[in-house]
């Protein structure tokens, strides 16, 4: 298990279950059970909204389209809110918000509406990443390509040609989990972990990115390098990203990574980003 797992799995109860179901699997179709959506008492303060145990676009939706639907009711005694791979988490004050009461709030919006199929929320962006792809950057690219069955560049014309969501942002500070990827990128993590690998890695591993933002070691494969800053503490908003933004990871050589390092002023690291339709 990497240091990603490791962490998230203390943060996110569900997360170990999704980790090991999407490691059987080869492939990323879902269809959700009666028993979901699913909602649990997280200790004194706190209820889990989960969707599905498994990692799919659906869940994911769902996850985030009633987060979103929960902050805009913008309920008194709410602490905070959050969401992670396919479950959706609020915090409140007991003392101003029972259990009894809050629960009765969830299930009322729960009915309201298909959400595995609800309208993602709105101000999602789109972020185009230069990237570099394999080499001395990233040099697990051709290790994980030969893992999905495909030659190196296959591998990059796949994985550059897709855009992934902000599927959850944790383990570090504004650093995203990314998917999905196609099936064939359903491949295990490393059995030793990489020492290191540097702030804007992209890795690989069970049909996901994890773009890193900061110095880490990890079990993912690095099989791509951005100047992106995920985590930007001088800025007003820290945070560059957002659960539901997307993300597509434009090839780029090294030499031009190399100019796009010196010429960045703002951690974009040549980012371009655009609002999505909501």
């Amino acid at each position: 298990m990497s240091c990603v797992d490791c962490l998230a799995l203390r943060t996110d109860p569900e997360y170990g279950q999704v980790i090991r179901k999407m490691r059987s699997h080869g492939n990323m179709t879902f269809s959700h059970p009666d028993s979901f959506p699913r909602i649990r008492t997280v200790g004194l303060d706190g209820l889990l909204i989960s969707f599905a145990d498994t990692m799919a676009e659906p869940p994911n939706r769902a996850a985030l389209a009633f987060l979103s639907a929960i902050d805009s009711l913008d309920w008194e005694g709410v602490i905070e809110t959050s969401a992670s791979l396919a479950s959706a988490y609020i915090r409140f004050d007991p003392l101003r918000l029972t259990h009894t009461e809050i629960n009765e709030r969830v299930e009322q919006v729960l009915r309201q509406q298909d959400w595995y199929h609800a309208p993602l929320p709105a101000g999602r962006r789109l972020w185009h990443v230069p990237t570099v792809y394999g080499g001395e950057l990233a040099p697990q690219l051709d290790e994980a390509a030969a893992a999905a069955g495909l030659s190196a560049p296959e591998a990059i014309r796949r994985l550059s040609e897709t855009r992934v969501r902000v599927l959850t942002i944790g383990f570090a500070p504004g650093q995203p989990y990314l998917g999905p990827l196609g099936p064939e990128f359903n491949i295990p993590r490393l059995k030793e972990l990489t020492p290191m690998v540097p702030e804007g890695a992209l890795v690989l591993a069970i049909s996901q990115f994890v773009l890193f933002s900061g110095p880490t070691p990890t079990g993912w494969r690095h099989v791509g390098q951005t100047a992106f800053r995920c985590f930007r503490p001088e800025a007003e908003q820290s945070f560059a990203l957002r659960p539901g933004d997307e993300m597509q990871f434009l090839p780029v050589s090294a030499a031009e990574l190399e100019d796009i390092r010196a010429k960045d002023g703002d951690g974009s690291g040549g980012a371009t980003c655009e609002e999505l339709p909501g």
